[in-house]
């Protein structure tokens, strides 16, 4: 029997397109995430996905009519469960679709194991991804000693397994290529407060840049997704993508905060940007792959997870 639980935080997507609007519900219900009163919380929530819903099942209708991330971070359980052995069972929490936090916190019980290891894939913390789904784990009441992983931005296998991804990215242009290490977008507001993710975001890119021994590497931290009316970390991706094109750069994207496909990278990169990158002149665009289950970030993960739980 599995001595370690471990439970790997994810994002969740709609698994169909009727999905979409529920867990547009789910996402903008989370007081992390629409950070007003509870009542006028869940009112907005409802507002907001209903406005929404239609937009976003076009964009999930562009990658198959759902999101791939349950598939791809099965994958990367699988893999984990594969580099620890057998004292470890590995599980997945979902913050806004099945398997939600609370499906998990109840295999959890059922299992009765000894220990419990909460491991966001999330490299960097924010209060928007990692603190939310502690939160909602601790709302589940699982009587087991728990261990909670809250970040690794510079993980070594995790760094590793960028730095191959750029170079093989950085192999595919000719020319001086301008490189976009591009992360989720955050309401700068939220940074102001105290939430630390730009600045892990950007210890990231510094620990890539180190490990890739090319001083000269024209490179930008930047930022994607960005929605509704409030100023968000900058500079944007797009914005960066249009000054390099009219600069007649090739350009390489790199996303720094994203470890599985999903629609920001198959539906935003690969589409939209690429399209913006092409209409503006840009000799060539490329997209590094996220790190999925590179064999360094998943020993990286067993790592972070033995280290947690001896």
């Amino acid at each position: 029997m599995a001595r370690t639980a471990v439970v790997l935080f994810n994002l969740g997507g709609p698994d169909r397109p009727e999905a979409v609007r529920p867990f547009l519900v789910n996402l903008f219900s989370d007081p992390a995430i629409l950070r007003v009163p509870g009542l006028v919380r869940m009112v907005l929530a409802r507002f907001i996905a209903g406005r929404r819903a239609k937009v976003a099942r076009a964009m999930y209708g562009r990658i198959g009519g759902a999101s791939p991330i349950l598939k791809e971070t099965e994958a990367q359980a699988n893999a984990l469960k594969a580099a620890l052995g057998t004292e470890y069972e590995v599980l997945i929490a979902m913050r806004y679709w099945h398997p939600l936090t609370e499906e998990t916190a109840r295999r959890v019980r059922d299992l009765a194991p000894e220990r419990v290891v909460l491991l966001p894939l999330y490299p960097q913390f924010s209060t928007t991804t990692t603190q939310s789904s502690i939160d909602a784990w601790r709302a589940a009441e699982i009587a087991v000693p728990t261990r909670e992983i809250e970040c690794y931005p510079t993980e070594p296998g995790f760094i590793a397994a960028l730095v191959r991804r750029t170079r093989e990215a950085l192999a595919l242009v000719q020319g001086r290529p301008r490189v976009l290490f591009s992360a989720h977008g955050l309401p700068k507001k939220f940074v102001d407060d105290g939430d630390p993710y730009a600045t892990q975001v950007e210890a990231t890119v510094a620990a890539v840049v180190k490990a890739l021994g090319m001083p000269e590497l024209d490179h930008v931290v930047c930022y994607q997704s960005r929605i509704g009316p409030l100023e968000w970390l900058k500079p944007y991706t797009a914005d960066e993508i249009r000054t390099a094109a009219r600069a007649k750069r090739p350009i390489v994207v790199v996303p720094v905060a994203f470890v599985s496909e999903h629609s920001e990278t198959l539906v935003e990169l690969d589409m939209d940007y690429r399209e913006l990158a092409e209409r503006e002149g840009a000799p060539a665009y490329v997209r590094a792959p996220t790190v999925g289950t590179d064999p360094d970030f998943i020993a990286g993960l067993a790592r972070l997870v033995r280290e947690a739980a001896p």
